[in-house]
């Protein structure tokens, strides 16, 4: 049950306020007029506070692919956007959605469009979800609109796990065996090696290596990780100025291997996130320049708007899009066959699941590479270890013996 606050005038026309639970805005009007009510004003009372700086409130991307998920079925069973947004607050289990549909629905209350009053909130409802709101309330087509909004976030959200559960185990793995390797340089090995000093016998080269690398970490290791620290935060200073992003996204577009994962990752959300603007009756001119700011590197997203650029002055988006040198033949064949057949929309879809096909692939045959081998040079590494210990071992019982 909801609360709402009233202005009303009785039968006899004097003001009244007061408040009511009822279910909804409608169900509290109608109770109002039974009691012999006419309402003049009404609002929801606020039952949770907002957070300080509420348009910096961001939603989760699992909780925005439910909400946006949830609204579209709604809208599309005809229920007024009010009620909807009531109905998916209810339903909501987070908390800052909870806000955010709060602070949305207040704004459609008071007439606002809902592309508008979700424009007030863009952490989370970024440029692409307001201009095919926009799109959709203004075609009449809200309910498809909104259902495409939905399918886009749960695709993303799917992505972002898939990388996610990629990257875990590697990493995991790095910082164990790394933390194993630094225990026994550190703390195992110098008391070992303390012995063999004591006996003033000659060491093996590789117990001299070891010795060399365990003083090393003794007396260098947290000056190395000062430094670590201190170049990463710099380099974190240094991305947020615009100049120095797109100089450092310039630079890994040009790395071999890895240049062409971030092509692939990002042409792969350009031409998806084209063809649901395409698709929800926004003019390609305006959804070009819209799906080049939702790209994660700068130096691309410049180079995509260039390329509406080139289309506004008469030019084909195949031909545009080629002069990027960011999308593969396959992809610039496909829109081109779109753009012959009318069906651009459609085969922009299909490149952009293509392509994510082919990053996915790419990224799982890195990873199933890259953790055998961190095993054998972790296991390489104990191995020297251990035979640097065991050597002046040998050597003394070998002197013993003799």
């Amino acid at each position: 049950m909801a609360r709402f606050d009233y202005q009303a005038r009785d039968a006899r026309g004097r003001k009244q306020r007061g408040r009511i639970e009822a279910e909804s805005e409608r169900h509290a009007a109608k109770v109002l007029r039974e009691q012999g009510l006419l309402v003049m004003a009404m609002r929801e009372r606020i039952s949770l506070p907002l957070l300080s700086g509420g348009r910096r409130v961001a939603i989760s991307g699992n909780a925005l692919a439910l909400v946006m998920r949830q609204l579209a079925t709604m809208v599309a069973a005809g229920l007024p956007l009010a009620e909807v947004l009531h109905a998916v607050m209810q339903q909501s289990e987070d908390r800052r959605a909870v806000q955010v549909l709060q602070a949305v629905r207040l704004r459609v209350i008071e007439g606002y469009t809902l592309a508008d009053a979700l424009r007030e909130h863009p952490r989370t409802f970024g440029t692409l979800y307001c201009a095919m709101v926009a799109a959709g309330e203004a075609s009449g087509q809200l309910d498809e609109v909104l259902n495409r909004l939905a399918d886009y976030a749960e695709q993303r959200q799917q992505m972002k796990s898939r990388l996610t559960q990629a990257l875990v185990y590697p990493l995991l793995l790095t910082l164990v065996a790394s933390g194993v390797v630094m225990t026994l340089l550190s703390a195992v090995v110098p008391k070992v090696i303390e012995q063999f000093i004591h006996m003033k016998q000659a060491l093996p080269l590789s117990t001299r290596l070891l010795m060399a690398a365990s003083d090393g970490v003794r007396q260098l290791g947290l000056w190395v990780l000062l430094l670590a620290i201190c170049v990463g935060l710099s380099a974190r200073w240094l991305l947020h100025r615009p100049a120095y992003r797109l100089a450092w996204h310039r630079h890994l577009l040009a790395l071999p291997g890895i240049g062409r994962l971030i092509k692939e990752m990002n042409t792969a959300r350009y031409a998806r996130t084209l063809s649901i603007l395409y698709h929800s009756g926004v003019p390609l001119l305006q959804a070009m320049q819209i799906s080049a700011l939702v790209l994660s590197n700068l130096q691309a997203s410049q180079l995509l708007s260039a390329a509406g650029d080139r289309v506004r002055e008469g030019g084909s988006l195949q031909q545009a899009l080629e002069q990027t040198a960011l999308f593969p033949p396959m992809m610039r064949h496909m829109i081109a066959a779109g753009e012959r057949s009318g069906e651009l929309g459609d085969m922009l879809l299909r490149a952009a699941d293509n392509q994510d096909r082919q990053f996915t692939a790419r990224i799982t045959l890195f990873f199933s590479l890259f953790e055998p081998l961190l095993v054998v040079a972790m296991a390489a590494v104990v191995l020297f270890i251990v035979l640097a210990i065991l050597q002046p071992i040998l050597q003394l019982n070998n002197m013993m013996t003799l």
